[in-house]
């Protein structure tokens, strides 16, 4: 089935957590050293021979594996490690594999998040935050082991700002955080965030592509189609990029994605800062759409100060990096849901006004209704 045109959304999904609190990976309790913290939303798929990975750690991207998602330990091999290059335009500073999708478990396309960490290197910035020079691109790579191992693509660039680091500093620019990759059975979709610049509003923009495993293929939701493609700003300058249309009630990137088999309507969560308008607390929250580009209002899942908040008055612990997994789900990337899925959700130790590296991988039982 196709993605519909635009439409009227569902109302909000009626959710509850229920049970106590699971712990999947604990840092650094749980970690091989010191690289190992949950610092991404949960991806898992399942391998050729049936067991299961899951990659939301660090940049050296190391991976849970198991039989199931109820029995998960690290994997201590590095499967893609950030090389922390100086220059921007070879993509190999830091990267987190947040997006898998494959096909037989063993050919495995990722989205990553990749930071260009202009601080960390003599003479790139203007300033010495590491937010003000802040960079981020969403590249492509591929693994031909089942997820052991990564290579990035050789023209890795699915979303990028049409301009090179050096530009805008003072403020984090480009595309970062890209959700889960769902199929709706024609077409493969992920959400990615930016920070927006002149030309193109910040928010979350929805993609689609029928070949994950070409970077180019990619196409931005324009606000009336899949138009929009973004290329490399190191090899080809554009004098004015498309922009794509910023969807939904999402005030910080999509945590996951996933459609329920009962009705069809996709869910999204997310976390946000108490605001005025759509979120009266901060937490992490989910909303609900039939065609992933019209969204409900969202409904409070579990409430709590967030990554976006003030640490110094969090109270020691912040929640962060949701996504819905269901462990009855047969299919092959957990892009699908029945009736009690499972919340993952990191929580972040605070001293003072420092977020530590004590970080703990939860899950949740969801009670999805009508």
């Amino acid at each position: 089935m196709a993605l519909a045109q635009p439409g009227n959304p569902p109302a909000p999904p009626v959710v509850h957590l229920t049970g106590s609190p699971e712990i999947v990976f604990a840092a650094p309790r749980d970690a091989c050293d010191g690289d190992d913290v949950p610092d991404a939303p949960a991806r898992a798929f399942r391998e050729a021979h049936g067991g299961v990975r899951l990659f939301g750690l660090h940049t050296k991207n190391r991976s849970l594996t198991g039989p199931d998602l109820g029995t998960l330990t690290i994997d201590c091999r590095p499967t893609l490690v950030s090389h922390g290059n100086a220059d921007p335009a070879a993509y190999d500073d830091q990267s987190w594999i947040t997006a898998t999708w494959t096909r037989d478990g063993t050919i495995v396309d990722a989205l990553i998040h990749h930071e260009y960490q202009a601080n960390q290197h003599p003479g790139r910035c203007r300033f010495a935050d590491y937010m003000q020079c802040w960079f981020n691109t969403v590249l492509a790579a591929r693994s031909t082991d089942g997820g052991a191992s990564f290579v990035k693509d050789q023209h890795p660039v699915v979303a990028s700002a049409p301009f090179g680091q050096e530009v805008g500093q003072g403020r984090h620019r480009g595309f970062f955080n890209p959700s889960n990759i769902v199929s709706d059975g024609t077409w493969l979709y992920v959400m990615a965030s930016t920070t927006g610049w002149d030309g193109q509003p910040n928010g979350v923009c929805l993609f689609r592509t029928a070949t994950p495993g070409d970077p180019q293929s990619w196409r931005a939701f324009d606000g009336h189609g899949f138009s929009v493609a973004f290329a490399d700003p190191y090899k080809r300058r554009m004098e004015r990029q498309p922009a794509c249309a910023p969807i939904g009630p999402f005030p910080a990137p999509v945590g996951s994605l996933v459609r329920r088999r009962s009705g069809g309507d996709w869910l999204a969560v997310f976390q946000a800062k108490a605001d005025q308008t759509l979120f009266p607390v901060s937490g992490l929250y989910v909303a609900s759409s039939r065609d992933l580009l019209t969204w409900s209002d969202p409904r409070l899942l579990l409430p709590g100060p967030t990554l976006y908040d003030d640490p110094c008055r969090s109270g020691g612990q912040l929640l962060a990096y949701p996504a819905i997994l269901d462990r009855h789900d047969a299919s092959r990337n957990f892009d699908q849901s029945g009736d009690d899925p499972d919340l993952y959700y990191v929580t972040l130790a605070v001293e003072g006004c420092t977020v530590t590296s004590r970080r703990t991988l939860l899950r949740r039982t969801l009670a999805l209704g009508r």
